[in-house]
């Protein structure tokens, strides 16, 4: 998968962009707050994905300005296809969106056409941060892979916000609680679904994340991925996603049922998984080092794209906004043995950090503009 021309006005401080990217790398060279992290963004969200750095739909437009418009043409496989989406300022901000021509009712259908992976110095926050950033990114990076996921995701959202206001309305004497039944039967077949998803998705990163682990650490350490349900046992998972099974995730949420009435939300389920990360056995959350959780997260987000690439016969567009910098000569050869054949756009207030072999297109810019671009070939970062 390729991006063979991007279009870009009025995204936050972004004004009048069109380029052709190069087929591998694109180095895009700027100072700070010149834009370099927007232009990523405004990429990214074509894919149907959240912003990665967490920004708000309303904020996609410049200060100031009425509009916004990302637009890509990109290969894969099969054709060519053109994504459009234009944004229009309003108490409701009014999305616009194309897909090869046709208006789309919203983003859904887009996550299905155009798979990107991006790199952020937040990745960090996967391995320190909450249990619902790790299970956001096991969600997201199975979803590609299955994009099924996502329909089973959005119903289990819609049933537990269905439930918590329920469990309220219950507390407050509004209810009887004989109506969670219903919402119960629903959620135990949704979150079954997604529970075995996620341990399916976290076997085969685990695998693979450990030898890459095991590489980057030069041997001496040795990292471990665990899927821990809130409903199910490991041995659990090897029976089929049956009538059974749905019925041992109803009575985990019936168990529950009266502290969540007294509580107003729900104990039970997949909302209370968690993905353990260990290195050398002991957890690297509580007790990694600062070199240790890049690294760590790091290896995730390359295994990700391993798998992705292996499973779909088709390259996944990787973004790195930021983070090769602070890689050593051997992590970064590292990083780019691993997404070698995949097209690649990276940020960096300094070209000369990057490996002087890298070879593409370098974008320089400045005020939210590109105001140069030129063949990147060694002798221009020697």
């Amino acid at each position: 998968m390729k991006i063979s021309y991007a279009e870009i006005d009025g995204f936050k401080n972004l004004s009048g962009i069109s380029f052709e990217p190069d087929n591998d790398y694109n180095i895009i060279v700027g100072p700070n707050a010149q834009g370099k992290t927007n232009l990523l963004e405004a990429m990214w969200i074509l894919s149907g994905c959240r912003s990665f750095r967490g920004s708000k739909e309303k904020d996609y437009i410049a200060l100031g300005g009425n509009r916004m418009s990302s637009k890509i043409k990109m290969r894969d496989r099969v054709r060519e296809q053109k994504i459009e989406f234009e944004m229009l300022r309003g108490t409701n901000p009014q999305k616009i969106i194309h897909l090869n021509g046709v208006k789309l009712k919203g983003t859904r259908a887009l996550f299905d056409v155009f798979k990107c992976i991006a790199f952020i110095p937040d990745d960090v926050d996967i391995i320190k941060g909450s249990p619902e950033k790790r299970r956001s990114f096991i969600d997201m990076a199975a979803s590609q892979l299955n994009p099924l996921f996502v329909v089973h995701l959005s119903k289990h959202n819609v049933i537990m916000n269905q439930r918590n206001v329920l469990l309220k309305e219950i507390m407050q004497g509004n209810a009887p609680a004989s109506v969670l039944e219903v919402w119960d039967r629903q959620e135990a077949h949704e979150g079954s679904l997604i529970s075995y998803m996620r341990n399916d998705y976290v076997g085969k990163i685990n695998e693979i994340c450990g030898r890459l682990y095991k590489t980057i650490s030069g041997g001496s350490e040795e990292l471990e991925i665990e899927y821990r349900s809130n409903v199910f046992k490991p041995e659990d998972f090897s029976r089929p996603c049956n009538d059974t099974v749905y019925e041992q995730y109803y009575q985990k949420l019936r168990d529950t049922e009266e502290y969540d009435i007294r509580t107003g939300s729900t104990h039970a389920g997949i909302n209370r998984d968690e993905i353990v990360i260990k290195i050398n056995g002991v957890s690297a959350k509580d007790y990694g080092s600062q070199g240790q959780i890049k690294s760590t997260a790091l290896v995730m987000k390359l295994t990700q794209a391993e798998i992705y690439r292996s499973r779909s016969k088709e390259s996944p567009v990787i973004f790195l906004d930021d983070v090769m910098g602070e890689l050593d000569e051997a992590r970064q050869r590292f990083v780019f043995d691993i997404i070698k054949g995949m097209q690649v756009f990276l940020t960096t207030p300094n070209e000369s950090a990057i490996l002087p072999e890298i070879e593409g297109k370098i974008l320089r810019m400045s005020g939210g503009r590109i105001v140069d671009e030129q063949d990147c070939i060694p002798t221009h970062r020697q």
